[in-house]
């Protein structure tokens, strides 16, 4: 690798010879990159960027879900699928950090490879983004819920999760037992505090 390179410069470099073809966007904002790879590619592209000598991500650091719902920011991805995760790679060896994003193809079933395989940190993390997001994760050999309850209805994560959840559960004493129940708290519109500027309307706060 070129000496002449900012530290940016060279993993954008190193990322993209490694990577080739298989990359599709490339974005690097506040010095950091971003790249988007198919899910066709997805695994191939995790195990190339943890075994190439310019690269060696050999950290995830962190996997999560991604629900665009109809926000436009997956525009720059050219991508109009709801689902996304995205991985945050470390590379101890080289100092240097990026963040690889895939669309699931599928919005009813949003599904991708499993990488344990390759990191096997992203045990937790897929099935976090499985319980919260929904997001199926192929080949994960223990893919269960991990924060939320076994009985637990949906995906909180969601966009289109409803805020008071779908059930409630309470201690019944006659039964000595903890019951789930239709959620009993009525939906309301929260209307945001408007605060007026200084002599709004002929009136004084004075």
């Amino acid at each position: 690798m070129p000496s002449f390179l900012t530290p940016i410069e060279a993993t954008c470099a190193a990322v993209e010879s490694a990577l080739g073809e298989k990359l599709l966007k490339r974005k690097t904002e506040l010095g950091e990159l971003t790249v988007v790879v198919s899910v066709q590619d997805y695994e191939v592209c995790a195990k190339l960027l943890k075994t190439s000598a310019d690269c060696q991500f050999e950290q995830l650091i962190d996997l999560c879900g991604v629900d665009y719902s109809e926000y436009e920011g997956a525009c720059w991805a050219g991508s109009e699928a709801r689902y996304a995760v995205v991985l945050h790679l470390l590379s101890v060896s080289l100092n240097q950090r990026m963040r690889l994003v895939v669309f699931c193809p599928n919005d009813d079933m949003p599904t991708l490879p499993s990488l344990t395989h390759i990191w096997a940190s992203s045990n937790w993390f897929e099935r976090e983004a499985f319980d919260l997001f929904g997001i199926v994760f192929d080949g994960h050999n223990d893919l269960r819920r991990i924060l939320t309850d076994y009985g637990f209805i949906g995906h909180p994560f969601r966009k289109d999760f409803p805020t008071s959840g779908h059930v409630e559960m309470r201690y019944d004493e006659q039964a000595r037992r903890v019951i789930y129940q239709p959620v009993s708290i009525e939906p309301r519109e929260i209307t945001p505090r408007i605060i007026r500027e200084e002599g709004y309307g002929g009136i004084s706060r004075g």
